[in-house]
């Protein structure tokens, strides 16, 4: 393309990628019965937050699957927000398919008062957080593994690029069926397959302490970040027309970009001195 004198080139608009509910439904739903068939599983085992990401992946698994085949677990704290408890169940009584339910206080206790007594450090908030997300990874395979199951995660594409998922916590499954849709697709697919409105479109909380919310660890909302994410990992866009078509200032389109860098070793298998 050639800009004459006095012109200025305009950035290409960045849109979300129009997702064919049907077709991806299919798509998902045979990716999971197939995996399922070829571990000789005999279904799966699923976290119930009663957000969007996990209320969407145990719509899909009984679609591929079937009810009898989904466990669903229930993980609170003290601190869990009662209506996301209510919303799981009444998910997991929609779908029809069992659950039960850990509260995890007192382990996450143990483990903390035991590392450390300055638990409540401001540097120890982090490492405290993802104790808490690798705890109920291991509930969740200690069930997968006593009833021959796979763990399902319930990743997007929108923190799985970010990095915004604890490594070896809510990171540690064995299939990832809806890491290939942005958190915008997420919650129109679910829409779709008739989630309640309330979890589709729910403010995203990993809840790992008191008050947390997703919006306060990533820069922008996830309607701006999957515009941003898009024009720089689908389109193939500089940073700065990125900035340019979104309206996003840059220095924020550059911290998008960094922390898909840094996040890099998240999405990989660890490193080896030779591979076999």
């Amino acid at each position: 393309m050639y800009v004459t004198a006095g012109e200025k080139m305009s950035s290409p608009k960045i849109i979300m990628p129009r997702l064919d509910f049907e077709k991806s439904t299919d798509e998902i739903a045979r990716f999971i019965r197939n995996l399922v068939q070829e571990a000789i599983a005999k279904g799966v085992v699923i976290g119930l937050s009663g957000g969007v990401d996990s209320s969407l992946v145990a719509t899909l698994c009984v679609r591929s699957l079937d009810q009898t085949r989904v466990l669903g677990i229930l993980m609170p704290t003290n601190f869990t927000p009662q209506e996301d408890v209510d919303d799981a169940l009444a998910l997991a009584e929609w779908l029809g398919i069992r659950t039960k339910m850990i509260n995890v206080q007192h382990l996450h206790g143990a483990f903390t008062q035991t590392l450390e007594r300055e638990n409540t450090e401001p540097r120890s908030r982090v490492p405290v957080a993802n104790v808490l997300a690798r705890i109920r990874m291991t509930i969740l395979y200690y069930y997968a593994n006593r009833n021959n199951y796979l763990v399902a995660g319930t990743g997007d594409r929108s923190e799985d690029l970010i990095g915004y998922f604890t490594k070896h916590g809510d990171g540690g499954v064995d299939f990832l069926p809806i890491s290939h849709l942005y958190k915008t697709q997420v919650r129109a697919l679910a829409k779709y397959l008739g989630v309640p409105e309330r979890i589709a479109y729910k403010p995203s909380s990993p809840q790992l302490y008191p008050g947390h919310q997703a919006i306060d660890e990533i820069p922008i909302n996830y309607e701006q970040l999957d515009l941003v994410l898009v024009g720089l990992y689908d389109k193939k866009l500089s940073p700065h027309e990125v900035s340019q078509s979104t309206g996003i200032p840059i220095n924020v389109v550059n911290e998008v970009q960094q922390r898909v860098k840094t996040s890099k070793h998240k999405r990989a298998y660890p490193p080896m001195v030779r591979e076999w």
